[in-house]
């Protein structure tokens, strides 16, 4: 049966601003995709219909009216454009997401509050992958702060985490940035409010699931490997 599982690993899935709560007692909830209406609901259009956390991220009549040749996913998502740390134009869909599987989460690097603890999560994520990292697993961190956050201040930012290959830290105009972060349900108004949830996807097999970016990171790894390790319908 076509599902879309989402992973929550905190009290509370929805908003937590820049809080940086002490100790966090850890449950991780499996819910069927039909219940969920959260406001970092994460949506794949190539296995589901589901209520977007936001009334306006549907994606418009004119995005809808793509090409059959397109999959769902690219129609909802699209290849908007991106910058990397590098100073790489990435599309959104085809270079990012199109058959991996991904842990996605917002940022901003000027962040006084959650932002550091949260990507240092993902610092030991990438060290438990390994040499996994951008191969079977990449990572993608969102800046809500695109004007400010130019690729030569991602680049900074990212070697304070030792990123390593895998690891995009992404910006560009603020246009597509809002819409890429619109499609994931991470975009705010004010980025004192951005989310701190992980979305953690597999785009071939359709499993999607979120965790609190704040969570203990072995917590984290958990789902990340049973994100990884997700079979398709047909695979041995």
């Amino acid at each position: 049966m076509d599902r879309m599982n989402i992973t929550v690993v905190t009290h509370d899935s929805r908003r937590v601003g820049n809080k940086c709560p002490g100790a966090w007692a850890i449950a991780i909830t499996v819910l069927g995709f039909t219940s969920i209406q959260t406001a970092a609901q994460v949506t794949n259009p190539a296995r589901a219909n589901v209520a977007q956390a936001q009334s306006d991220s549907r994606p418009n009549q004119q995005e809808a009216a793509k090409p059959d040749t397109q999959s769902p996913s690219q129609t909802y998502f699209t290849d908007v454009l991106l910058v990397n740390q590098n100073d790489e134009k990435m599309r959104f869909y085809s270079d990012l997401l199109r058959g991996k599987v991904v842990v996605i989460n917002s940022f901003f690097a000027t962040c006084p509050g959650s932002c550091l603890p949260m990507e240092r999560n993902l610092e030991k994520v990438q060290q438990a992958l390994g040499d996994r990292l951008g191969k079977d697993v990449h990572i993608i961190s969102i800046s809500v702060d695109p004007t400010v956050d130019t690729p030569a201040n991602l680049k900074e930012y990212a070697k304070k985490l030792n990123a390593r290959p895998g690891w995009y830290f992404l910006t560009g105009e603020k246009q597509n940035v809002d819409f890429a972060l619109k499609k994931l349900g991470h975009l705010v108004a004010n980025k004192q409010d951005h989310l701190n949830i992980f979305i953690i996807g597999n785009e071939r097999t359709g499993l999607w699931k979120k965790a609190f970016g704040l969570a203990q990171s072995d917590q984290l790894i958990k789902v990340v490997e049973s994100v990884l390790n997700d079979k398709a319908a047909g695979d041995k």
